[in-house]
């Protein structure tokens, strides 16, 4: 399935929401300049400008469901409902989790560090990677495509085995299971 907006925000409109929300961002002159630019040439100012948006919209949402969950059960339910009603069909809705996920993978491996990065985090990025990776499978699953299927699997079962061995690791580490 292609995701292709209808009307695509260009970086401007982009800008002016993070603007009216109380986070617009200081822009690099050079991704940003004076003169009007091709879309190609803002494509990287568009992407960065829509993470920025996307930060803004979940430490809202994050801030606003955090608190009273006991006194106000339904607001994550509310914020859902909210999410769903502009990722229909169900397979759109599917594509944009499995974005999340593989955004959420890399967070989790935190800033360029030299090395590895410590076990718990490699193998709860590599979680998240399978769980992006079996939604994969079973999207291309569904439309009968069985060479990626497989693909996604192999993908997926190697993510599963990171989180094995980062598990393992951390027993070593507590002195549960010698090395």
């Amino acid at each position: 399935m292609s995701i292709r907006s209808e009307h695509p925000a260009n970086a401007d409109q982009i800008y002016r929401a993070l603007v009216l929300l109380g986070a617009d961002p200081l822009l690099d002159p050079e991704l940003w300049p004076e003169s009007p630019q091709e879309e190609n040439r803002l494509r990287p100012l568009r992407l960065r400008l829509l993470g920025a948006l996307l930060a803004k919209v979940e430490l809202e949402i994050t801030a606003a469901t955090s608190r009273n969950t006991e006194e106000e059960p339904d607001d994550v339910a509310d914020t859902l409902m909210g999410w769903m009603g502009q990722t229909e069909p169900a397979a759109l809705g599917m594509n944009v989790l499995i974005n999340r996920l593989q955004r959420t993978a890399v967070q989790l491996m935190g800033p360029e560090e030299v090395g590895d990065p410590p076990a718990g985090r490699a193998a709860s990025s590599a979680a998240v990677v399978a769980a992006a990776g079996m939604l994969s499978a079973h999207l291309v699953f569904q439309q009968g495509e069985v060479e990626r299927t497989r693909r996604a699997l192999d993908r997926t079962g190697a993510s599963v085995i990171a989180v094995l061995e980062g598990i393992h690791e951390l027993r070593v580490a507590i002195g549960d299971v010698e090395e």
